[in-house]
């Protein structure tokens, strides 16, 4: 039966799947090459180093975003960044231009964005950008880790990092759009040597309790709701098998093998809430990457 899901997934990406999905999935379970996920993410990437194209499916704006940005990295976290590639050199070259960034954050949604067919969510009000925690708390983590320190960019990342750290400790976040942005922090800081810009423990602790809060333990409704789950926090660290208890997160997975649809993908919980008919493209999009993500958490735990 297990088995089963792995091939029907398989069978939906190769049908399915945009070329960056599929070459992610090549990556995780066939043996794929890391350079192939580089090349194809490439295309994704503007010439002032920003990413656009409806990399991130919900949002089809062709220009450089600081959520495509975002998204870019979530890519290279799954193959492992290395500051040497020149991708990576690029988004820290973005990321240094000041584009949409205003009062020490970058923005969550741009003016252009209107003029592409894109989700309810990313509508930019009034024509304003909307400075926000999500994606500035990740994007400024990346940048101190991966950025020259003397730099502009690092000097402007550490104050923002020391900034929202010290914020999450006194006061930590508990929504599942926003806290996992801390957690990618945490995980760029954590890999920092001799890193002392901010209380460390301190932010760990207050991190963990705010992930143990947002995930909703009433597993009666993940089927039917859109709540938060066990694997809304996991990536290649791992760290969520860490902090939530260990049933938590098999609930899930036994959860993942009896809702696997037929044509092995699953459905996607959210619409656009808007006319654009782009939306059922994306959602198909999203299904590849959903599964991957799904197979890796099920990969995790053993069930597959």
């Amino acid at each position: 039966m297990n088995d089963n899901v792995l091939n029907k997934a398989r069978d939906f990406i190769y049908r399915n799947a945009r070329p960056l999905d599929l070459a992610l999935w090549r990556y995780h379970f066939e043996g794929g090459s890391r350079k192939d996920v580089l090349d194809i993410l490439s295309y994704y990437q503007n010439a002032d180093g920003g990413f656009g194209y409806a990399l991130e499916p919900d949002c089809w704006n062709v220009n450089s975003t600081p959520m495509a940005a975002w998204k870019a990295l979530t890519v290279l976290k799954e193959i492992g960044i290395d500051a040497q590639d020149n991708i990576v050199k690029k988004i820290l070259s973005y990321l240094d231009s000041g584009k949409d960034f205003e009062n020490g954050m970058w923005y969550n949604t741009v003016k252009s964005n209107n003029e592409h067919p894109h989700a309810v969510w990313w509508e930019c009000r009034n024509g304003l950008g909307v400075p926000s925690a999500n994606p500035t708390v990740s994007l400024a983590g990346f940048a101190l880790k991966f950025a020259d320190k003397q730099s502009a960019l690092y000097k402007k990342s550490a104050t923002i990092v020391k900034r929202e750290a010290e914020r999450f400790i006194a006061a930590p976040v508990c929504d599942m759009h926003v806290t996992p942005v801390y957690l990618e922090l945490y995980e760029y800081c954590a890999d920092i040597k001799d890193f002392d810009l901010f209380d460390l423990a301190a932010y760990k602790t207050a991190l963990y309790s705010a992930i143990k809060n947002t995930v909703c333990t009433d597993t009666d409704k993940w089927a039917k709701e859109y709540v938060c789950k066990p694997s809304v926090f996991y990536d290649s660290s791992k760290v969520v098998f860490e902090i939530l208890d260990g049933e938590l997160c098999e609930a899930e997975g036994e959860l993942l093998l009896k809702t696997q649809l037929d044509d092995g993908s699953y459905n996607i919980p959210w619409i656009w809430h808007n006319d654009y008919t782009e939306y059922y493209v994306a959602a198909n999009w999203w299904k590849s990457a959903v599964l991957r993500a799904n197979m890796l958490y099920l990969k995790d735990l053993k069930l597959i």
